[in-house]
């Protein structure tokens, strides 16, 4: 198939493509719980009744098959290889969840060719016409792909922890959005927090210095506890929410779930998140 081809059956493709809402998923650093809050996000979604699709968007530490012990024989990678249709790389979770698996050391989406980038955008394209929710866990900092994917979503949660460096941190993937002109909703989410006047004071200090110096809005996406069955959980390579239903961490992240099904989970947007992608690199 030719770039033409590709193109038009791309095309063609957005033209059939339901206003499925994408949440993106980010943080400053590593090590503050981002992979972990996008796939149990994405379980409580699909438990509350919405076609979920969860895409690890790390091309170059990918690691979400492993905290759900998911057998994956094929990658983003083989499907830009062109060694697997997007169908093979689809793993259907028994949470209900759509799992599209990410790529160790996979070169970043701006070295790839523009035929390599055509075909993964019609590839993934598919995922928008199956689901109504397409959580995105992007890699960690602020590196081109994160900023692409963070940029073409309808919402964007940036994930941190109560701690110095990982609140520096945050606040510099937020800057960083707001220079890119992010037209999407940006929230915070406080992982790891002894409780929850912790959540509130580490999310208003951020959200105070985006206000005075930013000029922007960060919303409060809620705040999830240090719970120990949160890595009892990781350890068995299980989702918490699924292990541990009833701990804290569970129903913080429940009231996150919740607040995002009532708001509505159609985007607003008409042009699928994929072809948005696509279009930075335009």
């Amino acid at each position: 198939m030719t770039l033409d081809d590709q193109a038009a059956r791309l095309r063609e493709l957005m033209r059939q493509t339901r206003a499925t809402r994408t949440i993106a998923i980010c943080s400053g650093k590593g090590g503050v719980g981002k992979s972990n809050i996008a796939l149990n996000l994405a379980i409580l979604l699909s438990a509350g009744g919405h076609r979920v699709a969860l895409v690890d968007a790390d091309l170059g530490l990918a690691n979400l098959d492993v905290l759900i012990n998911a057998d994956v024989r094929a990658n983003l990678s083989h499907v830009i290889a062109g060694t697997c249709a997007i169908d093979d790389v689809i793993c259907d979770l028994p949470c209900g969840v759509q799992f599209v698996a990410g790529a160790s050391g996979l070169a970043r989406l701006a070295n790839l060719t523009e035929f390599q980038r055509a075909h993964l955008v019609q590839s993934l394209s598919v995922l928008e016409s199956d689901n109504d929710v397409i959580i995105v866990d992007c890699g960690a900092g602020i590196g081109p792909d994160v900023l692409h994917f963070a940029c073409a979503a309808d919402s964007t949660v940036v994930v941190t922890a109560p701690e110095p460096t990982a609140i520096t941190d945050a606040y510099a993937v937020i800057k960083v959005l707001t220079q890119r002109e992010y037209a999407g909703q940006l929230s915070l989410l406080v992982n790891m927090v002894e409780d929850r006047q912790e959540g509130r004071v580490t999310h208003e200090r951020i959200a105070d210095v985006a206000r005075r110096f930013l000029n922007v809005r960060v919303l409060q996406a809620g705040y999830v506890i240090a719970d120990p069955k949160v890595k009892d959980a990781v350890k068995r390579r299980e989702p918490f929410v699924l292990a541990y239903p009833r701990c804290q961490a569970s129903r913080c992240l429940a009231a996150l779930a919740n607040k995002l099904s009532s708001s509505g989970c159609l985007s607003e947007r008409k042009d699928g998140f994929f072809r948005r992608v696509a279009n930075w690199f335009a």
